[in-house]
C-alpha cells in the first residue's frame, strides 16, 4: 500500500470511530435523561396516588366508622 492509501484508510478508520463515539455519547446521554425523568415520575406518583394496599385499608377504616355510626343510629330508634 502507499502512503497515500494509508493516509485514506486511517481518515476513513477516523471518521467512522468518531462517528461510533458521538453516537454512543448520545445514547449514553439520552439514556441519562430517561433515567432521572422515570425517577422524577416515581416521586410525583407516589404524592398524588395511594397504593391498593393503602387505599384498602382507609376503607376498611371508614367502613368500619360506619358500622359503629349505624349500630348508634338502631339503638336510637329502639329508644
Amino acid at each position: 500500500m502507499s502512503e497515500i492509501d494509508l493516509t485514506i484508510w486511517n481518515l476513513i478508520l477516523t471518521g467512522a470511530l468518531g462517528l461510533v463515539t458521538w453516537f454512543a455519547r448520545t445514547v449514553w446521554a439520552e439514556q441519562q435523561r430517561l433515567s432521572i425523568l422515570l425517577n422524577r415520575t416515581r416521586e410525583e406518583m407516589a404524592k398524588e396516588y395511594v397504593t391498593k394496599s393503602d387505599s384498602s385499608e382507609v376503607l376498611s377504616q371508614i367502613m368500619n366508622k360506619f358500622d359503629r355510626l349505624e349500630e348508634k343510629i338502631d339503638r336510637l330508634m329502639e329508644r
